[in-house]
């Protein structure tokens, strides 16, 4: 669930909630509209988790996976003087 569907849930669920005063047989309007709302709170404490770098399932800061875990490959310097060419 991206954050942007989690606002919506959010909106939705709190039109329901607190701007609907209609009547439906079986269904109570306003229940509906807060379990939307947690909903979308959950979603989006999950999305905020993922963009943050908290979450397990999150990319990675690094961007590249490296075959051995974490560790970056070394990085090869040539020598500060080196010996001239055989002939």
């Amino acid at each position: 669930m991206t954050t942007a569907t989690s606002l919506v849930l959010i909106a939705v669920g709190a039109i329901l909630a607190f701007a609907v005063s209609a009547q439906v047989a079986g269904i109570n309007i306003q229940t509906v509209g807060l379990i939307l709302i947690v909903v979308g709170a959950i979603g989006l404490a999950i999305a905020m988790a993922t963009l943050a770098g908290y979450a397990p399932w999150g990319a990675s800061r690094g961007g590249v996976a490296h075959e051995h875990g974490d560790v970056p490959p070394a990085i090869v310097t040539p020598p500060a003087n080196p010996a001239p060419p055989r002939v």
